[in-house]
């Protein structure tokens, strides 16, 4: 490092702009408002560029507000110009004290057939109001962003009070007919958080293994010489286990899986352990270690399920439906097991996988129809094993949903609209507006179009189907697929946009296996909060 002193002459410094760029990097990092305050960093500005004036954490305050608004009209222009629909997922943050937040984030593929998505609010709510209150703090925020005419679907946890919010939202939207297929796609619950749901049931399902266990790994690890002769009968027993046993983190569920699990390995040496430590009362039973290899089962498939969803911060909806397949054919499974204990568990976990298979299976199999490597022949090897007689009926109940939402975009698709544009053109000089003729004839283009495919010229739908599946290969991206494919199938590819845009998670990776919601920072939760929604959104657009 040099020690002699840099002679800055005659040069200027803008003031504005370096308080600007403090300001962004405050957003951008999450530092606190008030390390502008700090002594410590006073003298190293100073020391820096004595020319630079120190400002005060109000002053700083002012600036990440009026960045805010500035980025916000970026993002209000860019959501005007997307060419589809907008998803939108919402999520419970907490916040010191009982406070709550909710966070609405829009989820769309652009015109570049990336998925993105940007945190839109970051809004304070009240626990005591009612959920009608909560539905019309969201919709006065759909408007203000001017999108609730552009809102696809809407991601919720479940739970009953997310159904009456998604129901009311639902129904003001339905009445100005803005939703697909009279809004069947448009109420969707979060996949993580339905597996995170049935976790739940299977750890309380176990707190007395689980306890015992933890209690047996603390005595394990309580002397080195407990410890040598732990690991002298794992030898004896013919342990290949080398993995070292750690008490779990409570607060992470795929923590718990890995004690637990890693605990089973070593069952003989706990149980021989017994005989020689008289101290040592808190080893399982064979019946505790019996059922807990079941129940790990169950861990297991959730655990993978979990990283599948959460792999990547932009999942496409066409990869959820043999997931949650998956999970659907093992509750069945486990529900026949002759052992009342797991049969009982998977029956209270099946309760909870219904009420979101109810509302989610048809979105899921729509999505799962739009990836080219499977098209209907994915629900054609689930259905019959999930419903046995009844699958081809089901199978054609959703074929019909899916020709009824092809239309529906046809109808709205530019191609369909040219002739639409020329007749308003021409009636142009009449006395009736070509808005209100646009809308009186809606019903006449739905039937020129229906009858036209019926007449010769197959539809997008229809070539898509009868072409050969795309071969599944590891790194296949089906938005690349419809990017490529869009002038072959035009209409097609709309409605491909708009569902595969649909978050049927939308829980973070780091958060995946969490017991809990997401919590917001002492230092964030101590500012008021208009200035906590303007770091929370500035700083999700910036990294963008």
């Amino acid at each position: 490092m040099k020690e002699d002193t840099v002679n800055i002459g005659n040069n200027n410094l803008d003031q504005r702009r370096s308080r600007y760029d403090l300001a962004r990097m405050i957003i951008l990092h999450g530092y606190p408002l008030t390390m502008v305050d700090h002594v410590g960093f006073r003298v190293f500005v100073k020391n820096l560029q004595p020319l630079f004036e120190l400002v005060t954490s109000s002053r700083i305050e002012a600036d990440c507000m009026e960045i805010y608004a500035k980025e916000k009209q970026k993002v209000y222009e860019m959501l005007d110009k997307l060419p589809g629909k907008i998803s939108l997922s919402a999520d419970v943050w907490a916040a010191s004290g009982d406070s709550k937040y909710l966070c609405l984030t829009a989820h769309y593929v652009d015109e570049d057939w990336q998925l993105k998505k940007k945190t839109l609010n970051f809004i304070p709510i009240d626990p005591s109001q009612t959920e009608d209150m909560d539905s019309e703090v969201i919709m006065s925020c759909l408007m203000d962003w001017d999108i609730d005419r552009k809102l696809f679907s809407l991601t919720f946890d479940s739970g009953n009070s997310s159904d009456n919010i998604v129901g009311r939202i639902k129904d003001r939207l339905s009445q100005n007919r803005f939703l697909y297929l009279n809004g069947q796609l448009f109420d969707v619950r979060c996949a993580t958080h339905v597996v995170s749901l049935m976790v739940q049931d299977a750890l309380e399902a176990l707190c007395e293994v689980t306890l015992k266990i933890r209690e047996s790994i603390r005595y394990v690890r309580s002397s080195l010489s407990i410890q040598a002769k732990f690991n002298e009968l794992a030898l004896q027993v013919g342990v290949e286990s080398q993995k070292c046993l750690c008490v779990d983190n409570p607060s992470q569920w795929k923590s718990t899986y890995s004690m637990l699990k890693d605990a089973l390995e070593y069952k003989e040496a706990f149980s021989r352990l017994q005989e020689y430590e008289q101290d040592y009362k808190m080893c399982p039973s064979d019946l505790d270690w019996e059922r807990l290899s079941v129940v790990i089962g169950c861990f297991k498939l959730f655990v993978e399920v979990t990283n599948v969803f959460t792999r990547s911060k932009y999942l496409t909806a066409n990869i959820y439906f043999p997931e949650i397949c998956d999970i659907h054919l093992q509750l069945i499974e486990w529900c026949k097991n002759p052992d009342e204990y797991v049969s009982s568990l998977a029956a209270k976990m099946r309760i909870k996988f219904d009420e979101y298979w109810d509302k989610c299976n048809l979105g899921l199999a729509v999505a799962a129809m739009l990836d080219p490597r499977f098209k209907m022949k994915l629900m054609e090897y689930y259905y019959p094993q999930l419903y046995g007689s009844s699958a081809t009926e089901l199978i054609d109940d959703v074929f019909v949903c899916i020709k009824t939402l092809y239309n529906e975009h046809s109808i709205g698709s530019p191609l369909s609209s040219i002739d639409q544009g020329l007749a308003w053109q021409v009636s142009g000089s009449s006395g009736s507006s070509g808005k209100e003729s646009r809308d009186r004839l809606m019903g006449f283009d739905k039937f020129l179009n229906e009858t036209s495919q019926g007449q010769g010229s197959k539809s997008d739908l229809d070539k898509y189907l009868e072409e050969p599946l795309f071969p599944r290969n590891v790194d296949f991206n089906v938005l690349n697929w419809w990017k490529v494919h869009t002038p072959r199938y035009p209409i097609l590819s709309m409605m491909a946009r708009n569902i595969l845009g649909i978050p049927m998670s939308k829980v973070e990776s780091e958060s995946a296996f969490n017991i809990g919601r997401r919590v917001l920072d002492n230092d964030r939760s101590s500012l008021h909060p208009p200035l906590v929604q303007a770091l929370i959104c500035s700083q999700d657009w910036m990294r963008e």
